[in-house]
Parts: C-alpha cells; sequence; structure tokens
C-alpha cells in the first residue's frame, strides 16, 4: 500500500536529508495560488457541542479479507478521500461532525474552497454509487515546516455536518496523551499505491506495521535530526515489508484503544506523513504523533460534536 498523489510539480529541497523526504500524497499543482490557514466570512458561532448519539472508534470488521490488503467495505468508516478539482490526492480522517484531520503537506498552498471531502466510500472508481461529500470551508493547520515536515497536522472545518451512519463514524481520539504506541501493531488505510512507482489504487487498502521508537527510528537510514518527538515512526526497518505509500498522505493509523471503557475500538495515533520511498529497508514510514496534538485539536474543533466514549 502507498501514500498520496504524484506531485505535478516537485518541491525543491536544499539539504542531503531533505532529498530523503518524500510525501505521501498524490498531489495537483495549485495554478491560481493557494490560500493557507484563511477564516471564511459566514462561519456559524463557535459554540460548543457536547452530546452526541454515537459511539467512536467502531470498526466494521464482520467480512474482513483474511490475508488480503483490500479492506472490507465501510470496515474504516471514518477515513475520507480528499480530491482536489475533482482528483484524488490525498486521505484524511473523520474525529466528529464537522471536523477532519488530515496531514498540513495535504492542503499547503491548496485554494480550500476547492478541496472536496468524501465519506464512506470503498471503490473510488466505481462511478455508480454517490457517496456523502462536503466541502472545506476553512484550513486550520499547526506550525507546518516543508523543510523537515514538522507539525504535519491540519483540521478541515466543513461546510456541513456530517451525517453519521453505519458506512460513516468518527474515530476516537487517544485517550493517553503520555502513549509512545511501542510495539503497538497499529494499521495504515487508504487509495494509495501497491508499489512505490505503482498506480494508486481503486480499492482501499489496509496495512498493518508495528510502531518503533523514536530512538530506534534514529538509528535506521534516517539521520536522527529528521526525526522529531512530534513524529512517529511505524513498519519493518530491517526488512521492508510493509508500509503506506503515494495516495496515502493525511490517511489514519489507527490502534486499539487500552482504555477499558474502549473494549475493541479503535483510536487515531499517527497521520500518514512522509518516508524514504515505500517499505524500504532502513526506511520506515513516517506519520504526525497525534498524542502532540490533542489539547490543540479541541481548541480548535469546539463546534464539533465528539461522539461518547
Amino acid at each position: 500500500m502507498v501514500k498520496c498523489f504524484i506531485l505535478l510539480l516537485l518541491v525543491t529541497f536544499t539539504s542531503t536529508e531533505d532529498l530523503q523526504r518524500q510525501t505521501r500524497g498524490i498531489y495537483s499543482k495549485n495554478f491560481f495560488g493557494g490560500v493557507w490557514g484563511n477564516r471564511p466570512p459566514l462561519l456559524e458561532r463557535n459554540q460548543a457541542r457536547t452530546s452526541c448519539n454515537c459511539k467512536c472508534g467502531e470498526r466494521n470488521d464482520v467480512s474482513r479479507i483474511v490475508g488480503g490488503t483490500d479492506a472490507a467495505i465501510n470496515e474504516f468508516p471514518w477515513i475520507v478521500k480528499l480530491s482536489y478539482f475533482k482528483r484524488f490526492y490525498c486521505g484524511g480522517t473523520v474525529i466528529n461532525d464537522r471536523y477532519v484531520v488530515t496531514a498540513a503537506h495535504c492542503v499547503k498552498g491548496f485554494m480550500w474552497f476547492m478541496i472536496k471531502v468524501t465519506f464512506g466510500e470503498h471503490n473510488r472508481c466505481n462511478a455508480t454509487t454517490r457517496p456523502e461529500t462536503r466541502f472545506v470551508i476553512r484550513v486550520i493547520a499547526n506550525k507546518f515546516s516543508l523543510t523537515n515536515f514538522d507539525n504535519d497536522i491540519a483540521l478541515l472545518r466543513l461546510n456541513d455536518r456530517i451525517p453519521m451512519s453505519a458506512a460513516i463514524k468518527p474515530i476516537c481520539l487517544p485517550s493517553d496523551p503520555s502513549s509512545t504506541f511501542v510495539g503497538v501493531l497499529a494499521v495504515a488505510s487508504g487509495w494509495g499505491t501497491l508499489t512505490e512507482e505503482g498506480k494508486v489504487s481503486c480499492t482501499l487498502q489496509e496495512v498493518e506495521v508495528p510502531v518503533i521508537s523514536n530512538k530506534e527510528c534514529k538509528n535506521t537510514k534516517y539521520s536522527s535530526s529528521m526525526i522529531t518527538d512530534n513524529m512517529m515512526c511505524a513498519g519493518y526497518p530491517k526488512t521492508g515489508q510493509k508500509d503506506s505509500c503515494q495516495g496515502d498522505s493525511g490517511g489514519p493509523l489507527i490502534a486499539i484503544s487500552k482504555d477499558s471503557k474502549r473494549d475493541k475500538r479503535y483510536e487515531l495515533i499517527g497521520v500518514v506523513s512522509w518516508g524514504n520511498g515505500c517499505a524500504r529497508i532502513g526506511y520506515p514510514g513516517v506519520y504526525t504523533r497525534v498524542t502532540k496534538y490533542l489539547a490543540w485539536i479541541k481548541e480548535n474543533t469546539v463546534d464539533g460534536c465528539y461522539c461518547s466514549d
């Protein structure tokens, strides 16, 4: 499985380290200039909504394909597809009835009003289905650095609330902000490529990758300065094998919650960010560490309704 869209316009990096850092999103060049972190004029008042009739992190895995890479239909009801000028390029994750989390590099320099968000989709090439869609009316990003991809996380506020159903559900945010998740077998999903130089997938894919410590990640072929405390590494650095890839950028890295109140439910622990190639030996996938941004996420999504635990 692989990361996001192939950039029509590649960013020029100046250092040796940056030459190794490749986003996992498929990009379309914004020929008309970008709008970044803007606020549209007519927003609803940011009034907190405290109660929703739903639960977060419930995975639909009854019909999961054993041993395969194809996800079951609506197995990951929180994943969304981002399109720009009608072209798929990145993923994202529903966290409440108004907001989606994605990677900052998926929206940096893009016109927010041209980003379409699609929910409950499995086969994105199936033109006969009409999945639920929304448009972005505001991009809220952390202090993203294009030079080292630190703080690669953004929130998308949508033009209308998301209708929750069996096919569309939010993911839980981590219950333990101090957890490093080292050793946890996490799951990444997206419509990315199945090989490093391949085409993006029509069908939603999933891959299991173990989370490794930042100390171990800094001892891989990445230099220690490339991995910040805001990042998380997952994969098989000694053997390669499995990874997220192009087309998966902005999508979720999830793990089963260890909170007893969230039995068999999943939490968003990472956001697909970057890596050197896909599934290469010595280069695990690098994800934005969500626990570093919990307060920031809650502060900027007070008008969204979070599901109960």
